[in-house]
């Protein structure tokens, strides 16, 4: 068949699937079905559905029904644990861009802080724990913190509860696996997206995939974007990124696939307002005082390479290469509020907003290697899917600082705990904001060497089955073996340091489907999950963040933390399996917890002497529920609890940037063949600040959590008009109702990062 045709026929499909018109759908396939089949020719090919599912041909596809992850051999609706897909006209309608954004909206997802308010890029939390490591792309863990974008992204599976199985050290809460675009032999298709909108938005992707013979195709997706953060002028975003992809098939049974991805981020950011502790609120209308030297920097280069090969009809071949650099790099501008000092001479002792500065940088090289051999057999008189594992990694880290001069004159004196300083402060006397904030502290700076060097490497051995004990009752099985070689030499606080330990790490899962019935089953899941004492990168030795804690004979002598998960659910394929619905009820124990002693920038550390429990029961909608209505929705109702710990006042409370309840839930709506509408809202309940993995700062004077993120929802429209086959109009608001609202703090309260405010945007797609 050639690719015209077969576009054509995509596009009837695409039709068909959205409004029922199958006449038109069999009357399209009838030249091509003389050798088919009565049923054959009424299916759609393949080849159609996946340029449909890849792409969103006139159309919306927000279910999918398999995983990213080949390991993964159930469909979503029989696997025993939960896992949320964002596909990517779901992403795209949204109008979110990066990976942060898209995430934050998400039931069961918050966002922190990092040590000095900022760690180089995202850092997520899921179910209350960390997963700023947990970050994979196609399945391979992408280390290192950095700004992660969308425009070459399939799409997006949030994994709910500990899936060391398949992610290896980590991933207690849970873990978030990328699914990149991919040439295709199947089809030729180019699509161009343009954007512009308020606070200076400039957007520009290609997606381009071109066949070059019958067995190979290339594929090139490229972005440049450029805006204001909505509600904060001079707060910049600019991205430039390209991947090119290319697949050859020289044969039926083998396959190579490889890509190249490059991302420059180049942004001014901006560490929002601070904790009012004497308000209990968070204060607002803040002006935009990142002084003009301010950026926060990433760029990404990896190289992978796919190789896939069937060895016979039950036994299948496949491994993943990747090799990647990324350098992060940020000098930030931070805002507090304190009086002057009686000392100031111009107004002594009023209420002033003073700035500080924060700080390094990161460079990351890895090298990852996944194989696995996929054998379908029989014994024991049951059918079995097996999975054969190995897995290389070597990741080295090295963190850094600036040397940073501030040239300009200082215009207050304050009070702090090295006694009174000059500063700058962006109030006068009036406490009005001062002229020309951003020029404020005329600051220069040159790259200082490094105080952390960071390694792991990593071998991993792991098996999963799959197989059906009944007619009814299906069983996943998985054990998994880490073995790692751990160097970290710091210099600080506490002198020159060199870290070296190595050790095994043991994990399982077991999950039983039991079928109800046709359309739905009943789960059950146990998971572990092992994190190592300093398994965060980006800290050295500063132990209140997720880095090593104790001296190097103390570290070395740490047992890994455990985390435990008990999950049971029900999955249900709904109108025709256009619908899947799911509710779970879990509960997550971590224990020999590590705990920070004091400041989070000391070594000094308790190991092993916490527990805490996070449970609760979470929900789940996607798919259409007609031809026209569409949706993706999830709930998270938890509760979290400290039960162990060093120091007992902090026994039974709640974890540190942790939301109780959550909600999100996008909708689209298209009531003719030119014309779709829809949005999205989000709920988040309030958190508290503190720090990570333990329990949130409490206030035992006022009985009363010390940093509290207000609870918040945020609403967002989108309105399409398909003017033509080819060419598409969009309108997206965000915020429509332009409240402001904070997203995370640190956990002093010295930070809370905030919302974007209202923001319009109008995208024009051409496909070709």
């Amino acid at each position: 068949m050639n690719n015209k045709k077969l576009s054509m026929g995509a596009h009837t499909i695409a039709a068909a699937l959205a409004f029922g018109h199958t006449a038109v759908l069999a009357q399209d396939n009838t030249d091509v079905c003389n050798d088919k089949t009565s049923a054959e020719c009424a299916a759609p090919s393949d080849d159609a559905i996946e340029l449909i599912r890849i792409h969103g041909v006139q159309q919306s596809i927000y279910r999918y029904d398999k995983s990213g992850d080949p390991r993964r051999l159930a469909d979503l609706v029989d696997t025993p644990q939960t896992i949320t897909v964002l596909t990517q006209d779901q992403i795209q309608e949204s109008g979110r861009t990066d990976l942060e954004d898209i995430l934050q909206a998400q039931a069961g997802v918050t966002l922190g802080t990092g040590e000095n308010g900022n760690a180089f890029g995202d850092r997520y939390i899921i179910r209350g724990h960390e997963a700023r490591s947990d970050v994979f792309v196609d399945g391979l863990r992408d280390p290192g913190m950095t700004t992660r974008e969308s425009f070459a992204t399939e799409r997006v599976e949030i994994t709910k509860g500990p899936s060391s199985t398949f992610a290896g050290r980590g991933s207690s809460g849970g873990a978030v696996n990328s699914i990149t675009k991919k040439a295709s032999t199947a089809y030729n298709f180019g699509r161009v997206d343009a954007a512009i909108g308020t606070d200076e938005h400039n957007r520009f992707t290609v997606d381009l995939n071109k066949t070059l013979t019958e067995t190979s195709a290339v594929r090139l997706n490229g972005l440049y974007s450029s805006e204001d953060k909505p509600g904060r002028e001079g707060i910049e975003r600019d991205r430039e990124g390209v991947q090119l992809s290319y697949v050859n098939q020289p044969t039926d049974r083998l396959s190579f696939t490889g890509d190249i991805y490059y991302l420059n981020a180049e942004d001014k950011p901006d560490l929002g307002s601070y904790y009012d502790r004497d308000a209990g609120y968070p204060l607002k209308d803040i002006p935009v005082y990142a002084q003009d030297e301010d950026f926060l920097n990433s760029e990404v280069i990896t190289f992978t390479l796919r190789t896939e090969y069937d060895i016979s009809d039950n036994l299948r071949f496949y491994n993943a290469t990747r090799v990647g650099k990324t350098e992060n790099e940020y000098i930030t501008t931070g805002m507090r509020g304190t009086n002057r000092d009686a000392t100031d001479p111009i107004a002594p002792g009023a209420y002033t907003l003073s700035l500080s500065t924060h700080q390094g940088w990161q460079d990351v090289e890895y090298v990852t290697s996944q194989f696995n051999l996929f054998w379908d057999t029989a014994f024991l008189g049951l059918d079995h899917r097996l999975v054969f594992g190995f897995e290389y990694t070597d990741e080295s880290v090295d963190n850094g600082v600036f040397s940073v001069e501030n040239n300009n004159p200082t215009n207050c004196l304050v009070g702090g705990r090295r006694g009174v300083s000059s500063s700058y402060c962006i109030l006068d006397a009036e406490g009005n904001a001062v002229d020309n904030i951003g020029a404020l502290m005329g600051r220069t700076f040159t790259r200082g060497n490094v105080d952390a060097q960071y390694d792991i490497e990593t071998y991993s051995w792991y098996v999963m089955d799959t197989f059906a004990l009944t007619e009814k009752l299906d069983m996943f099985f998985g054990l998994r073996a880490d073995s790692y070689d751990y160097t970290n030499a710091t210099s600080g606080r506490g002198g020159e340091q060199l870290f070296a330990f190595e050790d095994d790490l043991y994990n399982g899962h077991l999950g039983l489907v039991y079928s109800l019935s046709e359309h739905g089953n009943l789960y059950a899941s146990y998971s572990t999950a092992t994190n190592i004492n300093g398994g965060e990168s980006d800290l050295g030795a500063n132990c209140g963040y997720g880095g090593l804690c104790g001296t190097p004979e103390q570290a070395a002598q740490a047992d890994p933390e455990q985390v435990e998960n008990i999950e049971i659910g029900t999955k249900w394929s709904l109108f025709n399996e256009k619908l899947v619905a799911n509710a779970a009820i879990f509960r997550i124990t971590k224990s020999d917890v590590h705990e920070s002693v004091g400041d989070s920038y000391s070594t000094l550390g308790t190991l092993n002497t916490g527990e805490n429990r996070v449970e609760g029961i979470e929900f789940g909608l996607s798919g259409d529920i007609t031809d026209k209505f569409s949706i993706q929705a999830s709930a998270a109702f938890m509760d979290s609890e400290v039960l162990k710990s060093y120091n007992d006042s902090n026994l039974g409370l709640a974890l540190s940037n942790f939301a109780d309840e959550s909600f999100y839930i996008q909708m689209r709506y298209q009531p003719n063949e030119k014309f779709a509408f829809g949005g999205d809202y989000s709920y988040q309940s309030e958190m508290f600040g503190g720090q990570p993995d333990t329990a949130a700062g409490f206030n035992t004077d006022t009985n009363e959590y010390s940093i509290v993120v207000p609870d918040y929802d945020v609403v967002n429209l989108f309105a399409n008009y398909y003017y033509s086959d080819a060419l598409t109009f969009r309108v997206n608001v965000g915020n429509l109702f332009d409240k402001e609202y904070w997203t995370a703090a640190y956990r002093s309260g010295s930070f809370m990062y905030i919302g974007d405010g209202r923001n319009i945007t109008g995208t024009l797609s051409y496909e070709f």
